[in-house]
């Protein structure tokens, strides 16, 4: 057998400066002598073995070595040494090492078996390495030995420093929080053995960050040391903490950590107002919820200890204003609430509050948490446009009215202090069809046009207001006309009828189910009367019966209907309402007389083969008609090339109506002749509704002939009316001129050579005028001047 011994060359586990040999333990076979294992003679082994019930011996087992780590010396370090009982010394056995770190960082002397480290070792990185170790003979290659293992330790030192892993560290602690509260724990990791001494064992400690914070020197948790920490005054703080090993003790390895620690808000700052007075200025024409101003009361706390919530806690303008809160810059926002009117109060004072919604009860004793400040709100005077008395108009009116009837009087008034004068007029868009005029200066709505309620039922017209003095303030008002029914259309068929009634049709035979409709819309509502016309009331043929439930049968009143003796039969049909007045239209029914079979069905309505000659065939017939369609678009084209010779009203530039000159030969009669135009007409209005003509060339403009009528011109309402009607008949003619142009000359022009050509200030007689000035005007007056101004020798003019 063979031992191994390790000869440590630095301090052992019990810091003796000597040097130990270890050997290794052997099996119960083998006894320990002088530091080496020798085994057993052979006769002590048998005397052994029956002792021990004759056990098998076993291989050698190895004991564990230990080096120190982070050898910093030149030579390699020596670990222990390998030898076997079989070596005399004489190089005969050679040592062989294998396993982790084999030839890399341990290596053997293959003749001594001595193990050196070769490398620096760090017990860091590796805590022990497993080898196997074998004894060769060196001539013949033959182990000597069996193969075993053992284990090489790396013995710890003291060689790293402890270390926050986790560095560096923030936290947060409430502001004012009591002594002791606590803030953050802090780890340091030390690398080294905790196992071997106190290489591992960390003591904290802080460098940084007193009085107002401490640690625990075995735990590392933070806490606060100082009492009324006020984030207001400082909110960051940078604590440093060492943690140093070897339980704090000199020589000690130490590292640090910085943590970085806020104090958060609460709320123990209460808001102030930094002013307790405020004026605003709002105009009158404000919309309701626009901004008047903007109030803040400053919180020194922040985030949802800085909210604040705003109100009107007294004044005059509570009903008149608000206040509202915005959430993301906490001030208060003043809006109207209720629409100004400097006429009626020209100034508001308002007291606003400020307070934070979120308390907390521990700070109670440092409010009240709310402040009150005064506010002052002058409104200002704006021209205001025309307000409408009263806001929206609805008139109903039955659409038989006559044209200038007064249906009503719209009113608006200025609202300012000044009261300017009102013009009213209509916004043309809400009555394209011109259907009503207001007047200008009494806010009159009349009719323009005839109303006709199947046409148009309802009109939504708007009435605008403007000031005299200030045309762009206009007000407007939206007028609702409801048109009236009355009976004025009379009833009249569906539809087009056109009846069959067969060769053999016998007496009393329905052949047509009527009806009618009627435009009118009656409140008692629709009811039809069918009669025959009185021209057919003792018709042979056929006959009729109302229903009374707006329907009627015609019925045959005989038999014996031949095509060949009448195949069309018309029938007249009275068709009166039940309205007041009755209005009645006579309907047509065509009968057509068809042969039929046996079971009433329609063959044949055609009387061709009884009415046509023999010889006329169908072809022939339309070849003819063919013929007669040719001629009338022929006439029809002749028609119309005569029209396109006719000059139409056409007005350019070359021939404008108003330059052309008319010469009139004949003169008028003056205030005798009575024949020319009655004047008792302008005093009967409904002359003008006697013939009605459509105009299609332009529409009437009657708001622009308003406009020129002066303000102190009252006129007659009957003139007016007649004026109105005339007015209308003129825009309905097609073959009035294309143009009506109202023409005020009030002024003469100064820079006439001829000056005025007035005649209010010639003589009276022809006799006493004189025309020699006419030489002095100029070539332009030459003609003029030759024919009234020259005279001849004898002194006569010519």
């Amino acid at each position: 057998m063979w031992t191994s011994g390790r000869m440590s060359n630095a301090k052992n586990l019990f810091g003796l400066g000597v040097s130990l040999y270890f050997w290794g333990l052997m099996d119960l076979t083998t006894t320990v002598l002088s530091g080496s294992a020798r085994p057993l003679t052979e006769g002590q082994e048998d005397n052994l073995s029956d002792k021990l019930h004759q056990r098998m011996k076993r291989s050698w087992v190895w004991n564990q070595f230990f080096v120190l780590e982070e050898y910093t010396g030149t030579d390699p370090l020596y670990v222990g040494k390998l030898h076997s009982d079989m070596d005399r010394g004489d190089g005969s056995i050679k040592y062989i090492l294998s396993g982790e770190g084999a030839g890399v960082v341990f290596t053997i002397d293959d003749t001594t078996g001595d193990i050196h480290a070769i490398q620096r070792l760090d017990r860091e990185e590796r805590s022990q390495y497993t080898l196997r170790a074998q004894a060769l003979d060196r001539r013949t290659g033959r182990p000597m030995e069996p193969e075993s293992e053992f284990i090489i330790k790396i013995q710890d030192i003291n060689d790293n420093e402890p270390k926050f892993l986790d560095g560096p560290y923030v936290a947060s602690v409430p502001e004012m929080s009591p002594v002791g509260t606590s803030v953050i724990q802090v780890t340091a990791t030390d690398a080294d053995d905790p196992t071997y001494g106190n290489s591992a064992r960390v003591v904290y400690s802080i460098l940084q960050g007193q009085p107002y914070f401490s640690v625990d020197s075995r735990t590392g948790l933070i806490r606060t040391a100082l009492m009324n920490m006020d984030r207001e005054a400082k909110e960051y703080y940078e604590v440093i903490i060492q943690a140093k090993d070897m339980g704090g003790q000199l020589g000690g390895l130490a590292g640090t950590t910085t943590v970085n620690i806020t104090l958060s808000d609460v709320n123990d700052n209460p808001p102030r107002f930094p002013q307790k007075h405020y004026q605003m200025s709002v105009l009158e024409s404000a919309p309701v919820s626009s901004t008047v101003g903007r109030v803040v009361a400053k919180d020194l706390d922040e985030g949802i200890n800085a909210e604040m919530k705003y109100s009107l806690v007294d004044g005059d303008g509570l009903d008149v204003f608000d206040i509202n809160t915005d959430p993301n810059y906490q001030v208060g926002i003043i809006t109207v609430r209720k629409p100004l009117s400097f006429e009626s109060k020209k100034s508001y004072t308002l007291k606003v509050e400020g307070a934070n919604p979120h308390l907390e009860m521990r700070f109670l004793n440092l409010g009240p948490f709310r402040d009150t400040t005064t506010v002052h709100i002058s409104v200002e005077d704006v021209d205001e446009p025309p307000v409408f008395e009263p806001s929206i108009y609805f008139v109903e009116v039955p659409e038989d009215v006559e044209i200038g009837t007064t249906i009503q009087i719209i009113s608006a008034k200025d609202p300012d202090v000044t009261n300017n004068s009102i013009r009213y007029s209509i916004d043309r868009s809400s009555d394209p069809g011109r259907f009503f005029y207001v007047d200008i200066t009494s806010g009159a709505l009349m009719t323009a046009r005839p109303l006709d309620r199947e046409d148009i039922s309802w009109h939504n017209i708007t009435v605008l207001a403007m000031e005299l003095n200030n045309p762009s303030q206009v007000g407007s008002v939206s007028v609702t006309v409801k048109v009236l029914d009355v009976n004025d259309n009379a009833p009249e068929f569906a539809r087009f009828y056109e009846a069959f009634v067969c060769e053999n049709a016998k007496a009393g035979q329905l052949i047509q189910t009527v009806s009618a409709i009627d435009r009118d819309d009656p409140q008692e509502g629709q009811h039809f009367y069918y009669s025959l016309a009185p021209e057919a009331a003792n018709n042979p043929n056929f006959t009729l019966r109302d229903n009374q439930d707006n329907t009627a049968w015609i019925l045959t009143r005989r038999s014996g209907f031949r095509q060949h003796e009448q195949n069309t039969f018309y029938l007249p049909i009275l068709i009166s309402d039940n309205g007041r007045p009755v209005l009645s239209s006579t309907g047509t029914l065509t009968v057509h007389v068809c042969s039929c079979d046996e079971e009433g069905m329609v063959m044949s309505c055609n009387a061709e083969a009884y009415v046509l000659p023999v010889s006329l065939s169908r072809g022939a017939l339309i070849a003819i008609l063919a013929c007669i369609f040719v001629l009338l678009v022929l006439v029809l084209l002749i028609l119309s090339m005569r029209r396109q010779r006719k000059q139409p009203y056409i007005i350019d530039e070359e021939e404008n109506i108003h330059e052309n000159i008319v010469r009139y030969d004949d003169e008028g009669g003056g205030e005798e002749d009575t024949e020319a135009f009655d004047i008792a007409a302008m005093w009967n209005p409904r002359e003008a509704q006697l013939v009605v003509k459509n105009r299609q060339d332009m529409l009437p403009e009657i708001e622009s002939l308003s406009r020129y009528v002066p303000q102190a011109c009252v006129m007659d309402n009957n003139v007016h009316n007649y004026v109105l009607a005339k007015l209308y008949e003129a825009d309905m003619d097609l073959w009035a001129p294309p143009f009506d142009s109202l023409q005020t000359y009030m002024f003469e022009g100064n820079g006439s050579v001829a000056e005025s050509l007035s005649s209010l200030q010639s003589v009276t007689t022809d006799s006493d005028q004189s025309y020699d000035y006419l030489t002095d005007w100029g070539p332009r007056f030459k003609k003029l001047a030759e024919m009234y101004g020259a005279t001849d020798s004898s002194g006569a003019l010519w």
